[in-house]
């Protein structure tokens, strides 16, 4: 499995919660092969809009969308986790984008 997840740049827990995370797939039975962060700083509109996502299809930028659907594919990985909450729309565009199950960690509690 993958984890991924989307933080403020200002959430200094950051690395906790993907841990967290972690050790629930875990505890699920799964085996965690790569993680992915996409920190979100204030570069780009300012503070007001640091929690919302970069894309409101991936939450994630291109970029780091790109890079998570290489490591899937390079990877073998057959589930990405993400820590933050999605929608059906944004599951149904990542699994297609990865080309693997897309979960939230909120579907494993």
């Amino acid at each position: 499995m993958a984890l991924v997840g989307l933080f403020s740049a200002k959430d200094k827990e950051f690395a906790r919660k993907v841990d967290l995370l972690a050790s629930v797939v875990e505890a699920h039975g799964g085996q965690v092969v790569s993680r992915h962060v996409q920190r979100r700083g204030v570069s780009s509109g300012g503070a007001d809009k640091m929690g919302d996502p970069l894309s409101r299809r991936t939450l994630l930028s291109p970029g780091r969308a790109r890079e998570v659907a290489d490591a899937c594919r390079q990877g073998g990985v057959g589930v990405v986790v993400f820590v933050n909450p999605l929608t059906d729309h944004q599951r149904a565009v990542l699994t297609d984008m990865f080309g693997c199950l897309v979960l939230s960690g909120d579907d494993l509690r």
